[in-house]
């Protein structure tokens, strides 16, 4: 089992603090995060990160969105090709403006209302059952289709190419 962790984050960051920094005022500075294909499957509280606005934790084996409160810088958030079936936890992601959800378990999209300066939904591919299709709760379609310049990309040959027409 492999969780990300501070601890983990201030180990195997591509940048190093400067002499005179500590490692919690490196982690408040980090913008970026990147541990994609690194067989993750939990993320842990992050909160120090502050200053965090893209966070790249794609092909891994996360099954829940979980410790992403205090992310309200985040930007980008990818999470493609992980074992999610549920989108949740993102309400306080209130400067979210691209999600990518791709290749995971998810049947319904829904828990996005709230999320207005979201202009891209990525959640094509979806792993779901033979003959089920992606669907979108009718309060997340709403509150998407009342925003100028936004996409969701949903084709894919797993999940019957429904791209909503908005």
């Amino acid at each position: 089992m492999v969780r990300l962790t501070l601890d983990l984050i201030a180990k195997n960051s591509n940048l190093k603090p400067r002499k005179e920094e500590t490692t919690l005022q490196y982690l408040k500075k980090i913008t970026h995060i990147n541990f994609s294909g690194k067989n993750i499957d939990a993320i842990e509280d992050l909160s120090l990160c502050k200053n965090l606005s893209v966070l790249y934790l794609y092909d891994n084996r996360i099954s829940q969105i979980t410790n992403l409160n205090f992310a309200t810088n985040l930007t980008h958030l990818y999470l493609q090709n992980n074992c999610i079936s549920c989108i949740e936890n993102l309400r306080s992601l209130k400067n979210l403006e691209k999600l990518y959800l791709g290749s995971n378990y998810i049947a319904v999209i829904e828990g996005l209302e709230g999320l207005e300066k979201l202009r891209e939904l990525h959640v094509e591919n979806q792993r779901l059952p033979l003959g089920e299709k992606l669907l979108f709760d009718p309060r997340t379609l709403h509150s998407l289709a009342v925003r100028p310049h936004w996409s969701i990309l949903t084709k894919g040959p797993r999940n019957g190419g429904f791209k909503p027409n908005i």
